[in-house]
């Protein structure tokens, strides 16, 4: 199904964030940095990055931000590369040169045309599957090795 230019700029329309905390674009971080205050990384971080459970914090990646490690906030703003999970308890936004290497866990998702996925899209919702699918595509959790004879 495609959509009209408008409708997707409305589907995708940014939340007013507050980002007390930037992590620049020459900037490397090794380790985990859990934060109280929305957060926004240009530069490296190698390590998780946990927002406080109870706040609304967002966590944005521009698009020369990169995370390697899980992020768990209540909105997660993709622009850069994440090697890792997301687990956003509100909404995830995609936006075009996006590359989520990991499964992805939402509330609500936004994808811009561009961004790229490998990994799981997980809804918080635990509604079925929409439309067609092939369950044979679906990731058994055991696996069963041929008997030799």
């Amino acid at each position: 199904m495609f959509f009209k230019k408008k409708y997707v700029d409305e589907l995708l329309h940014p939340t007013i964030e507050d980002f007390d905390t930037i992590v620049g674009a020459t900037t490397v971080i090794h380790g985990r940095i859990v934060t109280n205050t929305g957060l926004r990384i240009d530069g490296t971080v190698i390590g998780d990055i946990e927002a406080q459970a109870d706040g609304k914090i967002s966590v944005a990646l521009g698009k020369t931000g990169k995370v390697e490690g899980d992020i768990h906030a209540h909105r997660v703003l993709i622009a850069g590369n994440v090697e890792g999970n997301i687990y956003a308890s509100e909404r995830v936004e995609l936006h075009s040169g996006a590359r989520v290497n990991g499964d992805v866990t939402y509330g609500q998702l936004g994808i811009e045309s561009g961004a790229t996925i490998s990994g799981l899209m997980i809804s918080k919702t635990g509604e079925a599957p929409v439309g067609n699918y092939d369950s044979s595509m679906l990731v058994r959790s055991e696996f069963s090795a041929p008997k030799s004879k």
